[in-house]
């Protein structure tokens, strides 16, 4: 009787692996698929939901704020994880989830569906307010438009399924400045500034629009920032008139006190344009001569001028290096200067071999993007002008010093095809 027992437990238990593992082979696979299914309970604010063939949860943090479900009640959401765990696998369902409103919007435009337009990126404030960006394969179909319907009919329906939730749909474009204007709408914007590097956007509005731009909350820079993936920063055309005078004296400063001019030619050279002493010394020197009250004779004692200060702050700044015990043969490396080096001293870096194992990051920083938000890091070299290339380039010639690598395997992939392609025109011309 025992083994009878524990052969019925065994059985009992295979069956119930086996189901289990029917259970999660069928839903891992359906990861980014919505589904309908009846609520069986509400425990602590998670929903527990029937599938049919199946038991899912909906927790508190995935529901759309302020809507509340009960017993029996029909249930839509998207399954966004599954995980085998000992009492089971576990579905997880969201309806906050942007890829929810996405597959919404493929339920009910035809041509997303069918490939044709293409949802690009989406940032939500689930229950409140949401930004789409789509684009069209098909120069005939306004994709705008199509998401939109007949009198708002195709993102009505979206809407009402995300308890009201206000949709702005615009144009995708890989243009990131004509991409901002439209994600901001519906403020106007006068003028942008693009930073590459660090991935930040400065957007000039009217004074009366600032408001408008920031939204309620920050919600509406919030999800513009969300929808192109960048750091906004919103200023007014009184705050950017202010900062560009404060600029404009800061330049004037400096050039007196650096070319030992009086203020009158240190305001001639800010108005026209010139922001640094290294702008000055090795601009054309026409550029300098032809500004109004100037001569060539003029422009050759500034260049002068900004040359010796120059070689007096490399100098100031060599004399730190040395002290700090940053040695010479990080001069080998192409693109590092005397201020450079004192800051990756100052970062305990002395040698060619310290410098070769750093990461790009390590030097130009990085930005990490969580719920939505960007944290920027710095790196040893993020007050210099440096590219991600061209801080890469400095690392692989470092390896290259230090012997870490060959010149064979520093080639680019782009040298190597272009290399192969020159060894095949030349076997070509002598066959």
């Amino acid at each position: 009787r025992i083994a009878a027992q524990s052969a019925k437990q065994v059985i009992v238990q295979k069956v119930r692996d086996a189901e289990r593992d029917r259970m999660y082979g069928e839903y891992i696979d359906r990861i980014g698929e919505i589904v309908n299914g009846t609520v069986k309970r509400v425990e602590y604010g998670n929903v527990i939901v029937d599938l049919g063939r199946g038991e899912a949860i909906v927790r508190r943090d995935e529901l759309i704020p302020r809507e509340t479900f009960r017993y029996g009640d029909r249930i839509r959401a998207i399954i966004y994880d599954v995980r085998r765990e000992q009492r089971g696998p576990q579905i997880f369902l969201s309806r906050t989830h942007p890829q929810f409103m996405a597959k919404l919007f493929m339920q009910e435009v035809p041509e997303i569906y069918d490939g044709i337009i293409t949802i690009r990126s989406i940032a939500r404030d689930p229950g409140s307010r949401a930004k789409i960006a789509v684009t069209s394969s098909d120069s005939s179909i306004d994709p705008v438009g199509a998401c939109v319907g007949m009198r708002g009919s195709r993102v009505q329906a979206v809407v009402g399924e995300l308890q009201g939730e206000k949709i702005d749909i615009i144009p995708w474009t890989e243009n990131i400045a004509d991409l901002v204007v439209s994600a901001l709408q519906p403020a106007e914007v006068i003028k942008v500034v693009l930073d590459e590097q660090a991935e930040r956007i400065e957007v000039v509005v009217p004074d009366e629009q600032l408001s408008l731009a920031i939204g309620r909350r920050g919600q509406n820079v919030r999800l513009g920032s969300q929808l192109i993936g960048w750091d906004i920063d919103i200023l007014t055309e009184q705050e950017e008139s202010e900062r560009r005078q404060k600029e404009f004296v800061e330049r004037s400063e400096l050039f007196t006190r650096a070319l030992n001019v009086d203020e009158t030619v240190a305001q001639l050279l800010a108005s026209e344009g010139f922001s640094s002493v290294e702008e000055l010394a090795y601009v054309e020197p026409g550029e300098i001569s032809m500004i109004e009250g100037f001569d060539e004779d003029t422009a050759s004692e500034i260049q002068s001028r900004a040359a010796e200060y120059l070689q007096a702050i490399e100098k100031a700044h060599d004399d730190e290096r040395i002290e700090l015990g940053v040695m010479d043969e990080l001069y080998q490396i192409e693109g590092l200067t005397a201020p450079m080096l004192v800051a990756i001293g100052k970062d305990d870096v002395k040698t060619v071999e310290d410098f070769a194992g750093y990461a790009a990051d390590d030097l130009i920083g990085w930005v990490e993007r969580k719920d939505g938000e960007a944290r920027r890091y710095e790196g040893t070299l993020s007050a210099f002008p440096v590219s991600r290339e061209e801080a890469e380039q400095m690392i692989m010639q470092a390896r290259l010093i230090a012997g870490w690598i060959t010149q064979e395997e520093l080639q680019s992939p782009e040298d190597e095809a272009a290399e192969s392609a020159d060894i095949e025109t030349t076997d070509e011309k002598n066959n």
